[in-house]
């Protein structure tokens, strides 16, 4: 339960995608990982291991070999999860009430953000152009419902919430102006001179097991802090250079809202990043696309579990159940990047450690979600699959997953990164 208990802390450290890297970089830092400056140039050595940091939400670590690289093994995810972000005035006074504005970030299930205490968490940028992580959780914010004796057939017809008008935070009574209502806003945040923010909302509500023998757990960010803490563990446990394989970690974030940033999955930031690596190495341009078709792309995230109250919404010879290991994500219209090439790798070396799997796709009739892989895989050409663990309640401000599939994940990953070849 080790790992289970460090994935627990993680998960607490961790509210924003911001907080997430901070974490993942100081346990790096632990193992000896040295930080690259993107802006300067690189001098890399064999057998060395290193990461770089962009907009302080995206992360790549990576090991050279001893010798010359000939392909790459690569573990990625997203630190990202759906959220209600505070807009940039956020504060306002309304019927004598302080409440404080947000925009829906990615798809969450809005019903499951009302009526809980939720913090503020995120970074802060002040007049001097001085950059802070915060995370408030001493004076809670909550999203009111409205109550049913005005929505009488809430319960039958079911929650329609207007974004706009139905998502504002209560924070306080007793602010009568806009001058008190940023000033306590501020003193909140714990910066006087605030001139820019990046702030999201956040349950308050720690990290619980579910069962007799806590066989599974439940918190928010479940998606997708279980896979990055799975590659990351993955990774310091087995820091070792191979020979002539490059191990890499890949943490993109806004995988939530399509990756189309400038260090999500759709940017260049892997393909910059490998071709310096090679660079750096004294390797050529043509050595560069030589590695590509020769190296993996092992794209990790949740699956949607069989919900026993919904199980008509699975396909009922491929059902994703809580408890039996590894998924390996298939889609005919390439909503996940495995195919049979990629997906026969994973299922062998699940074999081989005697790690449960299972094949999963969508009802035809509905359509799944998506993930890093398909984007790297159509930005970079490099061979990719698609697994990850079951988890309910996915988007939801709190979501559950099974702690022995968890483990599983580690135990998978920690033997890829021990593995000269996938071939």
């Amino acid at each position: 339960m080790q790992s289970i208990q460090r994935l627990v802390e993680f998960i607490k450290s961790s509210p924003t995608a911001w907080h997430a890297v901070k974490v993942v970089s100081q346990e790096l830092e632990k193992k000896g990982f040295r930080l690259l400056d993107e802006g300067k140039p690189w001098k890399l050595k064999p057998g060395q291991a290193y990461y770089i940091v962009r907009n302080g939400s995206s992360l790549i670590a990576f090991v050279t070999p001893k010798k010359d690289p000939q392909k790459a093994v690569v573990c990625a995810s997203h630190t990202d999860s759906p959220a209600l972000k505070l807009k940039p005035n956020a504060a306002y006074i309304k019927e004598g009430m302080l409440m404080f504005g947000v925009e829906v970030y990615g798809s969450p299930l809005l019903n499951s953000w009302l009526n809980r205490d939720l913090g503020i968490a995120g970074r802060v940028i002040s007049e001097s152009l001085v950059e802070k992580l915060v995370m408030v959780d001493h004076a809670p914010l909550v999203i009111p419902q409205l109550a049913i004796h005005f929505d009488k057939e809430l319960n039958t017809h079911g929650l329609i919430l207007n974004r706009q008008d139905h998502l504002a935070a209560l924070g306080a009574i007793g602010i009568t102006t806009q001058s008190e209502a940023n000033k306590y806003f501020h003193k909140l945040l714990g910066v006087k001179d605030l001139i820019s923010s990046d702030l999201f909302l956040y349950p308050l509500e720690p990290p619980a097991f579910v069962g007799p023998n806590k066989e599974m757990l439940a918190a928010y960010r479940i998606d997708s802090l279980c896979s990055v803490h799975a590659i990351t563990s993955a990774l310091t446990a087995n820091p070792e250079p191979l020979t002539s394989t490059l191990k890499m970690c890949v943490l993109w974030d806004n995988e939530e809202i399509g990756s189309e940033t400038a260090h999500g999955a759709a940017s260049p930031f892997f393909a910059e990043t490998l071709e310096r690596i090679l660079l750096s190495l004294s390797l050529e341009r043509e050595d560069y696309l030589q590695i590509i078709p020769s190296s993996l792309c092992i794209s990790v995230d949740l699956g949607h579990a069989v919900n026993p109250n919904y199980a008509d919404k699975h396909e009922p010879n491929h059902k994703n159940l809580l408890g039996n290991g590894i998924i390996i994500k298939h889609s005919a219209n390439q909503r996940y990047a495995s195919n049979a090439r990629t997906a026969a790798f994973i299922k062998s070396l699940c074999h081989k450690q005697k790690i449960p799997c299972q094949d999963v796709v969508s009802r035809s009739d509905l359509s799944p979600g998506t993930t890093v892989g398909p984007i790297h895989a159509n930005s970079t050409g490099m061979p990719t699959v698609d697994i990850g663990i079951a988890q309910l309640s996915m988007h939801s401000a709190r979501e559950l997953v099974c702690c022995q599939d968890h483990e599983n994940m580690i135990a998978l990953l920690g033997s890829i990164y021990a593995k000269e070849s996938y071939t």
